[in-house]
């Protein structure tokens, strides 16, 4: 009797392991995610999912490493320093040109966020107002949008306009050393309505400013998406990676979308440089970038890629469009067919984000 209870004891226990071990009971699998900057609300979706226990549910260990000044995410990839980064539509299209194997497997803004931004005494309301002004941009690949709404216009960005390299920030516009500068719509802009009109003394408000939107002149590229290398995507298994790493991540921003106040909290515990209000209002035009998402997000818009290709090949960035290996949808795809809830974002709208002096 008593060896039956310790045969059927043994069987129970063996039981139990092979259960678990079939329902995905092992240890999670380590990856990591290569950002383009510091910690901040471009991106909370990211953040979001590994403190709302998406990349857990996943089976993913995830470890998100933040990025800096001489940090090239594409090259962090490359280099087997991480299994996703995130990078520019351009700037790695122009890596993989230069024989990076990268391939875009998630399109996560679905547009840019790019603007030119002047005062309203400067009266430039169109791009053809740049013509002979001091016109502020950032280089390293940042610079090809002005460029090419410059030469749509029949500007000539080395003769017909002044080209000032701006800081990373909008203080050369701010001292009116330049009469227009590059921002992000969800960074540096806010930068300028978190500083005090001397004339004033109050913070400086939209309608003292004049913007030209590059989406709106048609010269937009692509930002931010997720990417990895062919020769990682190919090792056996780690599609199935890929998209978990999605779907926990299109999860991350769909939360961001519909929970403003604690992503922003999730953003926070994360140790932004910048302060809370200016971390609501980066998400709240973060969020705009990406909502709606017509196809789902993280699915490529055709027609702003083969934009975003053209505007590189005709700005000198690419020699030729790249071949179909440089973009995969299948993954991104596969994520959205396996989340409930609303993967396009339809109805979102904005809405009012007040800052504070600074961003605090």
């Amino acid at each position: 009797m008593k060896k039956q209870l310790l045969v059927f004891v043994l069987m129970l226990v063996f039981g139990v392991f092979v259960l678990s071990a079939c329902s995905g009971g092992g240890e999670p699998t380590a990856v990591r995610v290569q950002l383009q900057w510091v910690a901040q609300s471009q991106f909370a979706g990211y953040y979001a999912a590994l403190e709302e226990g998406y990349y857990e549910e996943e089976g993913l260990d995830v470890t998100i490493l933040e990025g800096a000044p001489d940090i090239v995410p594409q090259q962090v990839c490359v280099n087997g320093g991480a299994e996703f980064c995130t990078a520019w539509v351009p700037k790695a299209l122009e890596s993989r040109e230069a024989g990076a194997d990268l391939v875009n497997i998630a399109q996560i803004y679905q547009r840019s966020g790019t603007l030119e931004v002047s005062f309203k005494d400067s009266g430039i309301t169109s791009v053809a107002d740049l013509a002979g002004r001091n016109v502020g941009v950032w280089d390293f690949g940042n610079e090809h949008e002005v460029f090419a709404a410059l030469r749509k216009e029949g500007l000539d960005p080395e003769s017909d306009v002044n080209i000032v390299i701006q800081p990373f920030d909008m203080t050369l516009l701010l001292t009116g050393e330049i009469d227009a500068a590059e921002a992000m719509i969800y960074n540096e802009y806010a930068q300028v309505l978190e500083a005090e009109n001397p004339a004033t003394g109050e913070l400086y408000k939209p309608e003292d400013l004049n913007v030209i939107n590059f989406n709106d002149v048609g010269t937009a590229m692509l930002q931010d998406a997720v990417w990895v290398t062919d020769s990682w995507i190919s090792q056996d298994g780690n599609d199935a990676i890929a998209e978990k790493f999605l779907r926990a991540t299109f999860r991350g921003w769909m939360f961001c979308r519909d929970n403003l106040d604690a992503c922003v909290q999730h953003v926070l515990n994360a140790g932004p440089t910048l302060g809370e209000s200016h971390m609501r209002w980066q998400l709240n035009e973060v969020n705009a970038l990406i909502w709606p998402s017509p196809n789902g997000i993280g699915v490529m818009d055709q027609a702003l890629y083969d934009q975003t290709v053209n505007v590189a090949i005709e700005g000198g960035v690419l020699t030729a469009a790249p071949d179909a290996g440089a973009v995969r949808t299948d993954l991104a795809t596969a994520a959205l067919e396996g989340i409930d809830g609303d993967t396009t974002g339809a109805g979102f709208s904005k809405i009012l984000v007040e800052l504070n002096p600074g961003g605090e």
